[in-house]
């Protein structure tokens, strides 16, 4: 939505996303159940499969692509394991562990109906709502 807002109303052109986690025996289920939300060389070896490319990538432009996505993580000066999105993703995942504990609910899981609500989580201030920053 930023891009789309701060670029006159222009969807891109193309996307491409990066899914960390997911064992073999998940690849259908990924490529079958997730695709349809989505819209509405690394200094370690890492393994990637294409699910789906519909940009029509080559295998040897991909693999660049992927080494480039190496270099551009903000907090390393060199090429990291796996690709920059993935480690944001982590890093993001962490940061909502320190505003989010629901083990903290009150009450015994037997008592409790449901799940618990998740606390409300702080508002980012105006000038760093629409930019990347570190905690």
């Amino acid at each position: 939505m930023d891009f789309y807002l701060t670029s006159a109303e222009h969807k891109p052109a193309q996307i491409i996303l990066f899914r960390d986690g997911v064992s073999e025996s998940q690849f259908n289920q990924v490529l079958t159940g997730e695709l349809d939300d989505i819209i509405k060389g690394t200094s370690r070896p890492a393994h990637y499969h294409v699910l789906l490319d519909e940009i029509g990538f080559s295998p040897d432009q991909l693999q660049d692509f992927v080494h480039s996505l190496s270099y551009i993580y903000q907090r390393s000066t060199t090429a990291i394991s796996i690709v920059a999105p993935v480690k944001y993703a982590h890093h993001a995942a962490k940061q909502m562990g320190q505003f989010v504990n629901f083990e903290d609910s009150s009450g015994s899981p037997s008592e409790r109906k449901g799940s618990p609500a998740a606390p409300e989580l702080p508002r980012l201030h105006k000038d760093v709502a629409r930019s990347m920053f570190f905690c």
